[in-house]
C-alpha cells in the first residue's frame, strides 16, 4: 500500500531545493541495489527535528549506509555527534566513505553490531534517537530507548505504518512487532507520540 498518493509525493519532491552530491549518490545507490532508505522528504524532516530540539547527541538504531544519519549530521552543530549502529560491515564502509566525501566524518561514529546490545554499553542520554531496526525487535527496544532519551528529547521511529500491513490481522512477526510497539508508544506516560503519514509512516515521540 502507498501511504501517500504518489502524485502528492511527486509534487512535494518537485518543490525540494537541490541536494548535495553525496545525498544524490546515496539515492542512486539505494535505487541501484533496491536498498530501503527514508528518502529526501523524511530526510528533511529528520534534519528539521534535530534542529528543533537543538540536538548535540544522536543515536541511530539501524543505519544502513548512512542516508538518514547524513541528513541528521548536516543538522548538528560542529561539536555534535551521531552514533550509528549497523550489522553490515560493508554498509559501514560505504557510509564512512560518504561521510568523508560530505565533510561530516568528524560528527559520526559507527558501531558494528546489534543496536539493542550497543545502546546498553553507552553512557549518558541522547537528544534524538532514531529507531529503524528489524521490526520484529521493535517491542524489545522501547524499554531500552526511553531511559536513554533526555526530557524534551525526540524518538523518531521509521516504518510505523509498515506498508499498510498494520491494518491486517497478521501473525507475521514484523507486522506484530510494529503494531505492538505503536500501541506501547501511545500508551506510554513518558512519551507524546504523533504519526506522520509520510513515506512508510514516521512516529515522532517527545519525551515528557
Amino acid at each position: 500500500m502507498q501511504i501517500l498518493d504518489p502524485r502528492i509525493s511527486d509534487y512535494v519532491e518537485s518543490l525540494l531545493p537541490e541536494r548535495d552530491s553525496v545525498l544524490h549518490e546515496m539515492e542512486r545507490l539505494a535505487q541501484e541495489k533496491n536498498f530501503p532508505i527514508v528518502g529526501p522528504l523524511v530526510g528533511r524532516l529528520c534534519y528539521q527535528m534535530v534542529r528543533l530540539v537543538e540536538a548535540r547527541r544522536v543515536f541511530e538504531m539501524g543505519s544502513g549506509f548512512g542516508y538518514s544519519a547524513y541528513w541528521m549530521a548536516l543538522a548538528l552543530p560542529e561539536n555534535g555527534k551521531i552514533i550509528c549502529t549497523e550489522r553490515s560491515e560493508e554498509n559501514i564502509k560505504r557510509a564512512e566513505k560518504f561521510f568523508q566525501e560530505g565533510g561530516q566524518a568528524e560528527k559520526v561514529e559507527f558501531r558494528h553490531g546489534d543496536a539493542l546490545e550497543i545502546i546498553q554499553t553507552l553512557e549518558g542520554q541522547f537528544d534524538v534517537i532514531l529507531n529503524d531496526i528489524d521490526k520484529r525487535l521493535y517491542p524489545q527496544s522501547l524499554d531500552l530507548i526511553v531511559p536513554r532519551l533526555r526530557t524534551g528529547g525526540l524518538l523518531i521511529t521509521d516504518n510505523i505504518l509498515w506498508h499498510g500491513r498494520v491494518l491486517e490481522k497478521s501473525q507475521d512477526p514484523d507486522t506484530e512487532g510494529v503494531v505492538k510497539y505503536t500501541k506501547w508508544l501511545f500508551d506510554s506516560k513518558e512519551l507524546w507520540t504523533t504519526i506522520i503519514p509520510l513515506r512508510d509512516g514516521l512516529a515522532l515521540s517527545l519525551k515528557l
